[in-house]
């Protein structure tokens, strides 16, 4: 029995290797996560540390541009535009992530049941997410966000939902194949009950094109918010996102003669989704037995 779990010990660590030196041979993947990382670190640790005040106008420093005391300037009302991207980040990470996790929980559990026991369950649930996925995304997400009023938690909760159909979709496809395998098949024979069946066998084998689906739809989820934000139907001011910072670009005068108002929103934008999806690609590769290193 010790001989069997060292051997079963030693097959994991094996896997875990491989799957670590997949994961750095691809140099794009690791800087993304380096980014990542450091975004993280950087917007949980700055605020405290350098006493970053968003809310708080200059009243002799309206749009005033980078200077030793404004490091990236201000805005229109004299807000320090380090502090609002500072803490602009932290709320386009957490709607990213919340609302990531919120599509998991709601689609994972529906696309169990859809492709295990399929009859009825598979016919209203698939279709539930056919006609979510039928109309335009970014239109209906508007009209839900007006509904329920725009804020940093409304527009979590409403991308969060509509990101479901994703991964029922995909854990759907996934489950389809797995339920007919032989462990499957002999889990039945012997009695298991069908809970058991799905967390034992079922879920560990359709999971992995879920975790590489989580990075995608984690930029997806930041780029809705910022769109959101910039269109006025996100994050409402005083309260920061990167999308709602880039919003005083509409304005021709502010987008010719202040670049600092919105360079720096859009370029941590722009480089937080490329690594977000750098990092997915580099995970998608690390996990596929297929790759060589």
């Amino acid at each position: 029995m010790n001989k069997q779990a060292r051997a079963n010990g030693g097959i994991k660590a094996t896997y875990f290797r491989n799957v670590l030196e997949r994961f750095t041979a691809h140099k794009l993947a690791v800087a993304g996560l380096i980014i990542l990382l450091v975004e993280i670190v950087l917007v949980l640790v700055l605020p405290p540390l350098l006493h970053l005040d968003p809310y708080t106008s200059d009243p002799v420093a309206f749009g005033a541009p980078p200077s030793a005391e404004h490091v990236l300037g201000t805005d229109d009302v004299g807000r320090d535009l380090l502090a609002r991207l500072v803490y602009g980040g932290r709320v386009s990470l957490l709607v990213g992530l919340f609302s990531t996790f919120i599509s998991l929980i709601l689609g994972v559990p529906l696309g169990l049941i859809a492709g295990f026991y399929r009859k009825l369950p598979e016919i209203i649930i698939m279709r539930v997410a056919d006609i979510f996925m039928s109309f335009p995304a970014m239109i209906l997400v508007l009209v839900l966000v007006a509904v329920v009023g725009p804020s940093v938690w409304s527009v979590t909760l409403v991308i969060g939902v509509m990101g479901w159909p994703q991964f029922a979709r995909l854990i759907y496809g996934n489950v389809l194949s797995v339920r007919e395998k032989e462990y499957v098949e002999s889990a039945r024979a012997i009695g298991t009950k069908n809970l058991d069946i799905i967390i034992k066998y079922v879920l560990p084998n359709t999971f992995t094109p879920v975790l590489i689906a989580m990075t995608f739809r984690t930029a997806q989820a930041i780029i809705m918010e910022s769109s959101l934000s910039f269109l006025g139907m996100g994050v409402q001011p005083p309260q920061a996102s990167w999308g709602n910072m880039m919003y005083d670009a509409q304005s021709i005068t502010v987008l010719s003669t202040r670049p600092w108002m919105w360079v720096p929103p859009g370029i941590c934008l722009i480089l937080t989704v490329l690594s977000i999806n750098f990092f997915g690609d580099g995970v998608r590769d690390a996990l596929d037995p297929k790759m060589k290193i």
